[in-house]
């Protein structure tokens, strides 16, 4: 199957999609995103840093929400407990390093603790806290270390249970940098929470984004602002192009791991287009070379030359012999030079794979293929070349005049 990822006009990370979007990226357009001929599974994405407290300690970690059931396979591996159970629970998956950072043992020793929000106290919270000084801005200190004390002055806005914990995704026995094409996070929530706390807790710049967008008609009075993005999967990479027609139709920009291939292959191109300019004039030279060769042969060999033409030797036999010479120099560079290129080939497609497409979640493609018809037409090639560049050699061989010849030390 094929993926993309739909990006809506809202305040959320840009994506280089095909087309500016106009239309928010809310539920009702996930809905007719869903609906699409070819499409089999729709994930809206909404993420957003925040400072969280567990085991307390205080730290600052990226959340985003996750549909339940949810079928990425992100949430196929976990070093302890289990998916999300419930699209409006209070529960949470977070990642190993979560669990590094909040001190604890083992990923299964989070499993059941509390997750705490923090956000900034409402003027109702600010008015209720008054004077007391047994607290850090709402929140009991006791003995607890310097690091353990929220930055600024912050509430627990929302409290959520860890249910699981993701396994780092490895790549060659190392944590790998991503998770597929949709963002990773630190933190998992249902969606509901995430989209409730994001429309909440807006920061100054997006409140006024948000107030202009609503003065200008760009969005109602009361529509949230959606949506980041969401990863659209598809049943047949073939139905790709149709489905991102209707993508853009609906207002929609999209992104596709193919828009990344197409720009890495015109990347390739322009370097293959360089290697072959060299490639041209390697041979140039090459082919001086093989002629420099074939003279220097001539002015080694003349008292043989002379020999041969003594015992009846014609010119068109003459020139046969430094033909042939001249062709197995050429067929054996052309062999060399192709086993070379296989291997560089093989390297090449490796590291594109492991540092372009793996990190993506893509499959193995072959970016440098080399096919049969282009191994034989270069050894020939090269034969050519050689062949062509014994022409004068060939020919100044044949006119020696042998009595001359005889007489050379």
């Amino acid at each position: 199957s094929g993926a993309r990822r739909a990006s809506g006009d809202n305040q959320g990370p840009r994506l280089p999609t095909n087309v500016t979007p106009t239309r928010i990226l809310d539920d009702a357009a996930i809905a007719e995103i869903a609906k699409l001929p070819g499409v089999s599974y729709v994930e809206p994405y909404i993420g957003f840093p925040i400072e969280c407290r567990s085991n307390g300690k205080v730290f600052a970690h990226s959340v985003a929400g996750a549909s339940v059931p949810n079928a990425s396979s992100r949430f196929t591996g976990f070093a302890a407990g289990q998916m999300i159970s419930a699209p409006n629970g209070d529960e949470a998956v977070i990642s190993e390093d979560t669990v590094r950072i909040s001190g604890y043992a083992s990923p299964a020793e989070a499993i059941g603790k509390t997750l705490e929000f923090l956000a900034p106290p409402s003027e109702k919270e600010k008015q209720e806290a008054g004077n007391e000084s047994a607290s850090f801005f709402g929140l009991p200190l006791g003995e607890e270390d310097q690091d353990t004390k929220p930055k600024g002055s912050v509430v627990v806005a929302r409290t959520f249970r860890i249910v699981g914990v993701l396994a780092e995704p490895k790549q060659d026995g190392r944590p790998g940098p991503s998770r597929g094409l949709m963002p990773s996070a630190d933190i998992y929530i249902p969606l509901p929470a995430a989209r409730q706390w994001a429309n909440e807790h807006l920061g100054e710049q997006a409140r006024v984004i948000m107030a202009l967008a609503r003065e200008n008609g760009a969005i109602g009075e009361d529509q949230s602002p959606g949506y980041f993005s969401a990863l659209v999967r598809v049943n047949d990479p073939v139905a790709l192009t149709d489905v991102r027609k209707r993508l853009t139709e609906l207002g929609l920009g999209s992104f596709s791991i193919v828009d990344q291939l197409d720009q890495i292959r015109t990347v390739f191109l322009i370097i293959n287009s360089v290697l072959g300019l060299l490639g041209g004039i390697s041979l140039l030279v090459a082919s001086f070379g093989i002629a420099n060769t074939m003279i220097m042969s001539i002015l080694e060999r003349t008292r043989e030359i002379g020999i041969m033409k003594a015992i009846g030797a014609e010119d068109r036999e003459i020139k046969l012999i430094f033909f042939f010479e001249a062709a197995v120099i050429g067929f054996t560079g052309g062999v060399i030079g192709s086993l070379a290129a296989w291997g560089i080939d093989a390297v090449a497609n490796r590291l594109a794979y492991r540092f372009i497409l793996k990190p993506q979640g893509a499959s193995f493609v072959d970016f440098f293929h080399l096919p049969v018809w282009l191994w034989m037409g270069a050894i020939l090639f090269a034969l050519a070349v050689s062949v062509l560049a014994a022409l004068y050699p060939a020919a100044r061989a044949a006119r020696i005049d042998p009595v001359r010849a005889l007489r050379h030390d």
